[in-house]
């Protein structure tokens, strides 16, 4: 099923939902920063979602990006490759790995959610920490051989998957600095440390209708 469906309002420029520390929404910023595409930021507060949200994607979830022709992108993957297709001056969808980031979406993101959230889905914390651990063990690998997932340069497969892996090492700063990883740990402190993820990382107020428009980036 397709993630884009034609709405009838037609915005005077992308309008982009985001909530600032929604993995998904933080790797759609990345490729909206890279691309260089300028559009409406609107953050959206999750426990009071703006009915223009709503009703440009019934899902309801961030990120969604509404373009001026009508069309309304709402799954993240979806956003970065229409960004990234309107320019990439950096080469990012050379540098992309379905297989590898859908294993993040999948797998890693499934032990994600009940590592960190275990009274939330009833699981046992230290077996989805194992079994996170464990798939990033292939990212290690990949790291050893170039310092990025997909050779000597940041790529789409390192934007999508990053914001995961911080998360994963947010749940227990101190457990996961001190595991085996360190091309992991290298590599999450690029990505950390650079200018495109402080840009991506801006803090708006939630967005009420009537404020006047945030561009993002910003000139």
């Amino acid at each position: 099923m397709s993630a884009r469906r034609p709405r009838r309002a037609m915005p005077a420029r992308p309008i982009f939902y985001s909530f600032r520390r929604c993995p998904y929404a933080m790797r759609a910023r990345l490729a909206l920063l890279v691309s260089g595409t300028v559009c409406e930021l609107r953050e959206v507060k999750l426990s009071a979602k703006p009915a223009a949200l709503i009703a440009a994607s019934p899902k309801a979830t961030v990120p969604v990006l509404h373009l001026p022709d009508g069309e309304v992108i709402d799954q993240s993957l979806d956003i970065m490759r229409w960004t990234l297709g309107q320019a990439d001056p950096e080469g990012w969808l050379d540098r992309a790995d379905a297989a590898l980031i859908a294993a993040n979406d999948g797998p890693f993101k499934h032990h994600l959610d009940r590592y960190k959230y275990p009274d939330r889905h009833g699981s046992d914390r230290a077996e989805h920490r194992a079994a996170g651990l464990d798939l990033l063990a292939v990212l290690e690998e990949r790291l050893g051989r170039a310092s990025h997932l997909d050779g000597p340069a940041r790529g789409l497969t390192d934007a999508a998957i990053f914001p995961f892996v911080r998360q994963f090492a947010e749940a227990d700063r101190g457990w996961f600095d001190a595991q085996p990883l360190p091309h992991v740990h290298d590599w999450l402190a690029r990505q950390l440390a650079s200018a495109l993820f402080a840009a991506a990382m801006v803090r708006p107020d939630p967005w009420r209708p009537g404020d006047p428009p945030l561009l993002f980036p910003a000139a």
